[in-house]
């Protein structure tokens, strides 16, 4: 049986003791032989040089290396620069996102949605690029409605995505509602679950309010219950997600995308249950 494609996400570091730290978390992790590492791009370019060189790094180590790349804050020509320097650098994936507004930004800059961008890569690079954009199977916290996002989703595809990450998620039956809803629609992309290990639970819990991520009640009050104690949930965390990952595997889904935080243990003791 061929094993389901995997991929793992980064975010830039800062200093260079976390520069190193990627690296490593980098090496361990190649051994699961991923189809490629995407890199974070934070709002308005604000890590767009450390963006750039993981990836640079990262394609020069013999890897598959994603960008992320967000159009809130940029310019068409800011964009198209990024996008030409990126295809001289043989970098072959692009993750394709709005990205959040800063707080008290008033210029959004001249892209407005993700599918803008999605269309102006196609018409400067034709199908140079593999584009993967974002999904949230419980919907976007910013949403008007859950309509409005599932037509937003349609049109990032209809500007020319090839597939698809989604916002990580707790509830297996979210992700498989929202593929059902977008097939319906014409969707034929594939829609890779984004998948978060648990390790620590007030982290997790500020991320999920920040991203609109639901923590079912019932998984809440049981990390609560382990109160200081991280081993223990870590360990349940583990068990989790490992089942929550192959459910979701076994019911279709067309690969694993992890939110690794750079940090390899957990990741890689999920890929290894999984046997992967």
């Amino acid at each position: 049986m061929t094993r389901p494609p995997i991929s793992f996400e980064f975010f830039p570091s800062k200093t260079p003791e976390g520069v190193e730290k990627l690296r490593n978390t980098r090496r361990q992790l190649a051994q699961f032989k991923p189809e490629f590492f995407s890199v974070t791009f934070g709002a308005g370019g604000t890590t767009q040089d450390g963006t750039r060189n993981a990836v640079f790094e990262i394609q020069s180590e013999g890897h598959q290396a994603a960008p992320h790349l967000s159009c809130i804050g940029s310019t068409r020509s800011t964009i198209a620069e990024l996008l030409t320097s990126y295809r001289e650098h043989g970098i072959r994936r692009i993750v394709a996102l709005r990205g959040d507004i800063p707080s008290g930004m008033v210029d959004v800059g001249e892209f407005r949605y993700a599918n803008e961008l999605v269309a102006f890569i196609r018409e400067q690079h034709g199908d140079w690029f593999h584009i993967e954009v974002a999904a949230y199977p419980e919907y976007h916290p910013q949403a008007q409605s859950a309509e409005a996002d599932l037509r937003a989703f349609v049109g990032k595809v209809n500007a020319g995505a090839d597939a698809a990450i989604t916002q990580y998620f707790f509830n297996a039956d979210a992700y498989f509602r929202f593929v059902d809803e977008v097939q319906s629609r014409g969707v034929t992309i594939p829609i890779v679950p984004g998948i978060m290990p648990i390790q620590n639970f007030s982290q997790l819990s500020r991320f999920s309010d920040m991203c609109g991520a639901e923590i079912p009640r019932w998984l809440k009050l049981r990390l609560a219950s382990f109160g200081d104690d991280s081993a223990s949930i870590r360990a349940f965390g583990l068990d989790f997600v490992t089942e929550l990952s192959d459910r979701v595997l076994s019911q279709g889904a067309p690969g694993l995308h992890f939110y690794t935080l750079n940090a390899a243990g957990a990741v890689s003791t999920i890929c290894q249950r999984l046997g992967f």
